[in-house]
C-alpha cells in the first residue's frame, strides 16, 4: 500500500515585491523537500527571493458563501473608514 505525500501550498515573494503570493501546490514528504521542489518548479528563472510552504491540511479558510455574515459587522463601524476623519490641509497627500 502506497501512501501519498502531503499537499503543500507554495507562496513566493518576488524580487520586486514586499509580500508573498500564492503560486500553486505540490506534493512532498516534508517541508524541506517542499521548499526545494518549489524552488525547482516555481522559480526556474530566479524570480523569487523567498519561499513559504504550508501544508494544505493546516490552512483553514472561510467559505465564499459566508461573505455577507462574516463582513457584515464591519459595515456598522464607519469610524474605521479613512473618510470618517478630516485631514488638515498642511498634512498633504497620504
Amino acid at each position: 500500500m502506497t501512501q501519498e505525500w502531503p499537499l503543500w501550498e507554495i507562496f513566493i515573494r518576488g524580487a520586486h515585491g514586499m509580500s508573498h503570493r500564492h503560486v500553486g501546490s505540490l506534493h512532498a514528504p516534508d517541508e524541506e523537500m517542499a521548499i526545494l521542489n518549489a524552488r525547482d518548479v516555481y522559480t526556474r528563472r530566479n524570480e523569487g527571493v523567498s519561499i513559504w510552504v504550508a501544508k494544505s491540511a493546516d490552512i483553514h479558510a472561510s467559505a465564499p458563501g459566508d461573505k455577507g455574515p462574516l463582513y457584515e459587522p464591519a459595515n456598522d463601524k464607519v469610524y474605521r473608514h479613512p473618510t470618517f476623519f478630516d485631514i488638515p490641509d498642511d498634512v498633504g497627500a497620504m
